[in-house]
């Protein structure tokens, strides 16, 4: 159990961040709690992939500062922001030949090596991603599904306190969409900020969510107060409806793109 004055996993004081002439986020100020799980959804071009980025360390934000567990990011080395948190893309860069194993295992680097114990815990991840009949495949001749699943285990097997996760179920089906969410949400005392698309796979993985604009303005909450029709109908500029089925609210379009946004919060 994380204790209640731990500090927090990351926390952004009056962050900013800007795309060209374009402020995508102003003043966020945000503290992500130990264990939380938090999905940032937004629209095309809201900012979701560069705010990761400035959270993992590897984008100046324009103003503002971030904090990793209670010290200033900006005064972290590569190796110690590699013991707090790991970040996985869904843009991969696979120049050389290597096995899916050996792709999984550089996340140990930080740890000196692949022992026997880190080969296990490498196929282990990946067979609960469904890819453990992959680990002797070259890494390149993946589908995009599959080399996001091995990604997404790499992230895992760093074993950082702090995963923050651009687009998990990006390229699954279905039933991978199902069996990566799963994954998330038995990771007990870690910390999760994922973007995503789907409102749909938001809600049922997230504790919190964060909502970005694209021209400065969020909005950052518990999922069930900020994933609301009104919200989401404002946000995305399409009006949505919510059914609720087997218990769990369920999200559709109730509109077209030309139909006005529906009112208040």
């Amino acid at each position: 159990m994380v204790s209640a004055t731990a500090a927090p996993a990351v926390q952004c004081r009056a962050l900013a961040l800007h795309g060209g002439a374009r402020a995508l986020v102003t003043g966020l100020d945000l503290a992500v709690q130990p264990g939380e799980r938090w999905v940032v959804l937004g629209p095309n071009g809201a900012g979701k992939s560069s705010l990761l980025a400035a959270l993992a360390g590897v984008r100046c934000a324009d103003a503002g500062q971030v904090w990793l567990a209670g010290s200033d990011i900006a005064r972290r080395d590569g190796l110690a922001l590699a013991a707090e948190r790991a970040m996985m893309t869904d843009r991969w860069h696979d120049p050389f030949a290597a096995t899916v194993l050996d792709t999984v295992l550089t996340a140990r680097f930080r740890f000196g090596g692949a022992s026997a114990a880190a080969v296990q815990a490498a196929r282990d991840e990946l067979a609960r991603l469904d890819c453990g009949g992959l680990a002797d495949r070259d890494v390149r001749s993946l589908s995009r599904g599959e080399r996001q699943r091995v990604a997404l285990a790499t992230a895992l097997l760093q074993d950082a306190p702090l995963l923050l996760l651009d687009e998990p179920i990006a390229h699954q089906d279905p039933r991978h969409q199902a069996l990566v969410l799963e994954r998330l949400a038995q990771l007990g005392g870690r910390t999760v900020m994922a973007t995503l698309h789907d409102v749909n796979a938001a809600a049922r993985l997230a504790t919190h969510v964060l909502l970005l604009t694209g021209h400065g303005a969020w909005t950052a909450g518990t999922a069930q107060a900020v994933l609301t029709p009104a919200r989401l109908s404002e946000l995305f500029g399409t009006r949505f409806g919510v059914v609720l089925a087997d218990g769990q609210r369920l999200f559709h379009l109730a509109g077209s793109p030309d139909q006005p946004s529906a009112p208040g919060p």
